[in-house]
């Protein structure tokens, strides 16, 4: 597998349910949903966001906790109910302006594949499917909802030679 160069990449995507999320969902009487998300996911999104990179959310799910979530966090663009996803990604070079090879992407199962393959930069959770791990060209350590998101933007900071400068506000 040829090694991406990190460096290029601007735009981390990511899928929902599975990474975001442990993937379990909590349907309530009244049908509504509920989503828990790791804070560590959070705080490097953010971390990321401001050292001038970009995020999306591409989710085939519908829910209107990844809407509170995802404005929390300023993620710049979301694309819910996404049941093709290759087609939402197509929709997000256009809207970023971003080549694919500028993009990483996180996901978990199969519906992923096809945004995996365009993508600059491949990541897959621990506990996604081993079918797609060996796509992938970093499978973090820890599972989906856990902080697996957090852990591959650290990855990627370090890569880009850019750690000292994300943990710069945070040192005494």
């Amino acid at each position: 597998m040829i090694r991406p160069d990190v460096n290029k990449i601007t735009l981390l995507a990511m899928d929902v349910d599975g990474v975001l999320t442990d993937g379990g969902l909590i349907i309530h009487a009244d049908g509504s949903e509920s989503k828990r998300f790791h804070v560590h996911d959070g705080a490097w999104i953010r971390i990321w966001a401001r050292l001038g990179f970009k995020t999306a959310i591409i989710t085939g799910r519908q829910c209107p906790a990844v809407d509170h979530r995802a404005r929390d966090l300023n993620i710049d663009y979301v694309y819910q109910n996404a049941k093709r996803k290759l087609e939402v990604f197509e929709q997000l070079l256009a809207d970023s302006g971003i080549p694919a090879e500028n993009m990483a992407y996180i996901g978990d199962d199969v519906m992923d594949l096809p945004v995996l393959n365009r993508v600059g930069f491949r990541a897959v959770v621990d506990n996604a499917l081993d079918e797609i791990k060996s796509f992938a060209h970093y499978v973090t350590n820890r599972p989906g909802g856990e902080g697996a998101v957090g852990e591959l933007i650290i990855h990627l900071l370090r890569k880009k030679g850019l750690w000292e400068q994300a943990m710069e506000r945070y040192r005494i």
